[in-house]
């Protein structure tokens, strides 16, 4: 058997998420579904990042073992002709046996789209069309801020992940200008579900709310209270822009 890693993206509007699920449109499903069309065999596919449902990515990583009886250009040309439109294999190589996409994680990217006005309905897929009105740029950076270094996140997750350990590191939080949309970039090695759009809709709470503020959003991350009446930012703005490692050979 040998060790494939794979670079997928994916628009991930009409799935529920990444991970493979029974009865389920997943993702992962939808990949090992299509190479059993090919191949005949069932394989499985882990990735390096669990996406919530709606969720896209433009560089998420996954592996397999399989004993595929072509070259990986042939198996990666096969497999993107069984997939639908909203799923594609970027590459395909074979690694060492004891590569794992889950270790020597230096961090994770991911971009939140923002638009202040209404969007074309062609990038509505892509992007929260926020309804309060945000006109001090600068308040929102400040209220992102907060959230940069080593923190307990549970006032920003779900209070359903697994474990008790609700303590990440975020590296950065910065913003970038599109044409239409404002774009928040995040990087970190791991995060809570949710936590990124928790993060977002709670600092658009600053942004726009009269009666919030930075300091308000400072006592919540103290209280470790997952049951906060905070916006939650929809999924269809949140991408998974890549993953890094630190290890060149793992890139």
């Amino acid at each position: 058997m040998k060790r494939y890693k794979l670079v997928i993206a994916y628009d991930g509007t009409d799935y529920c998420g990444w991970q493979a699920q029974p009865g389920t449109k997943t993702v992962a499903g939808t990949l090992q579904d299509a190479i059993k069309r090919v191949f005949g065999s069932s394989i499985l596919i882990i990735g390096a990042s669990r996406t919530d449902s709606g969720v896209h990515a433009r560089g998420q990583i996954a592996t397999c073992l399989a004993d595929f009886p072509a070259s990986p250009d042939s198996v990666m040309h096969a497999w993107n002709n069984q997939l639908p439109p909203a799923i594609v294999i970027q590459s395909l190589e074979i690694v060492d046996s004891a590569h794992s996409i889950f270790a020597d994680i230096a961090y994770k990217t991911y971009k939140y789209r923002l638009f202040f006005k209404r969007p074309a309905p062609f990038d509505t897929r892509y992007g929260w069309f926020v309804p309060r009105r945000i006109n001090n740029i600068a308040l929102l950076e400040s209220a992102l801020q907060v959230f940069v270094g080593t923190h307990d996140f549970r006032s920003f997750s779900t209070g359903d992940d697994r474990g008790d350990d609700t303590i990440r590191t975020i590296d950065s939080i910065t913003i970038e200008h599109e044409a239409n949309a404002l774009v928040i970039v995040v990087k970190g090695q791991k995060f809570l579900h949710h936590m990124v759009r928790r993060i977002v809709g709670a600092a658009c709470d600053v942004a726009s709310r009269p009666d919030f503020s930075v300091d308000c959003l400072a006592r919540i991350l103290l209280e470790k209270n997952p049951r906060q009446r905070l916006t939650n930012a929809p999924a269809q703005g949140l991408t998974l822009e890549s993953i890094t490692y630190k290890s060149m050979e793992l890139r």
